[in-house]
């Protein structure tokens, strides 16, 4: 298959099949134009194994490998609208890198994006996905997420796609003013999507819609496996 043909995807994968996905989301109540274009001309079947490319345009998460998945489409672009919701962003932090899907995303709305992702695997292949798309907004770090990324902090928007028990003090000490952080938290079955918004006395926060994501993988025991 050459490039052009992997790029802009055959059969299961084509344009017709993004359009329909990209109507589906609409009918669930999405509404950023600027969000939606840019899910309908980016090539998810490039962010999954070959064998799941003709179920790239489905709305669902799928497996990237390490138990990981590749977030469903509906929450990409759900997270990205609230996080865009107060206007442009200049400079975004994202939690978990994971096939480099949400961050390609990012990427083609927001000036910067710096990603951490603790699995060394999926960050090599996120980037080696990203350079071929011409993404070049985009800086890799490997390490805890949690800890956020202190050195280059803080960022107007926080985006988070793993589950935290609790939100992490390290990534509200992170947030410029006015900056928000997206967040699912909870535990097995039982989780929320919040909004926090960092005010002038504080923090607001707001509870959206009931999600469940993959629980993070302990950096801990990553660095064990590799010793």
């Amino acid at each position: 298959m050459n490039r052009e043909h992997d790029r802009h995807g055959i059969g299961m994968t084509s344009q017709r099949t993004r359009e329909r996905l990209i109507q589906r989301l609409y009918d669930e109540g999405l509404s950023n134009a600027g969000v939606l274009e840019v899910i309908r001309r980016t090539p998810r079947h490039l962010f999954v194994d070959e064998a799941l490319a003709h179920r790239a345009y489905e709305d669902t998460a799928l497996p990237i490998g390490h138990n990981q998945t590749i977030s469903q489409p509906y929450m990409v672009a759900r997270m990205s609208e609230l996080l865009l919701a107060a206007g442009p962003l200049d400079k975004v932090l994202e939690i978990g890198t994971g096939s480099g899907y949400q961050t390609a995303i990012l990427a083609q709305l927001v000036e910067r994006v710096f990603t951490v992702e603790r699995i060394q695997g999926l960050q090599e292949r996120a980037k080696e996905r990203l350079v071929k798309l011409s993404l070049r907004n985009v800086v890799f770090r490997w390490g805890d997420g949690w800890e956020g990324w202190p050195a280059l902090a803080p960022y107007n928007g926080i985006i988070v796609t793993a589950a935290a028990s609790e939100v992490p003090q390290a990534l509200l000490d992170q947030l410029a003013p006015g900056g928000r952080l997206v967040i699912p938290v909870g535990s097995g079955d039982v989780q929320q999507l919040l909004l926090i918004i960092r005010e002038e006395q504080g923090f607001s926060r707001h509870v959206l819609d009931a999600v469940r994501f993959v629980p993070p993988v302990s950096y801990t025991h990553l660095r064990a496996h590799e010793t």
